[in-house]
């Protein structure tokens, strides 16, 4: 990792909230986008000296700047990075740039409105309720509410 003088300034900067994080690259690109419950412990550990994880060497190679927005809880975290990462397609964050989106519920309209899950582009004629983390987190909500 390169040494930064920004680094240990920005560090004792994060608080103990959650929000989100961006790091940027020498053309003020944003690379990698991610969330916290805890914004100090998390991202206080993409910087310690010993990094094992090639992803994250690699990322640290190219940052030369880091901010943060404090959000209101953890789910509100969420929505955030989901939005920042499909407005600016972060070249580090490939689990949401391959297309995939996050897990919605959806409920139809008309007489027979139906509950199910549903992922892509919402559509009209349909109520969305989401994002979830995972698919199973979804099916689980889903299980829940028809009982």
């Amino acid at each position: 990792m390169n040494e930064q003088t920004w680094v240990p300034d920005f560090l004792a900067s994060l608080p103990k909230s959650p929000g989100v994080y961006r790091f940027y690259d020498s053309h003020d690109q944003i690379i990698y986008v991610g969330k916290a419950k805890n914004l100090k412990n998390r991202v206080r550990s993409y910087f310690r000296a010993k990094q094992e994880h090639p992803k994250v060497i690699a990322l640290m190679r190219r940052v030369v700047k880091a901010d943060y927005e404090l959000t209101q809880s953890e789910y509100a975290a969420l929505l955030l990075e989901y939005n920042l990462i499909k407005q600016h397609r972060p070249t580090y964050n490939i689990l949401l740039k391959d297309d995939k989106s996050y897990p919605y519920i959806c409920l139809s309209k008309g007489k027979f409105p139906r509950l199910s899950s549903y992922r892509g582009k919402p559509k009209a004629g349909a109520e969305y309720f989401g994002p979830y983390p995972n698919v199973e987190s979804v099916r689980k909500a889903l299980a829940s509410l028809q009982r």
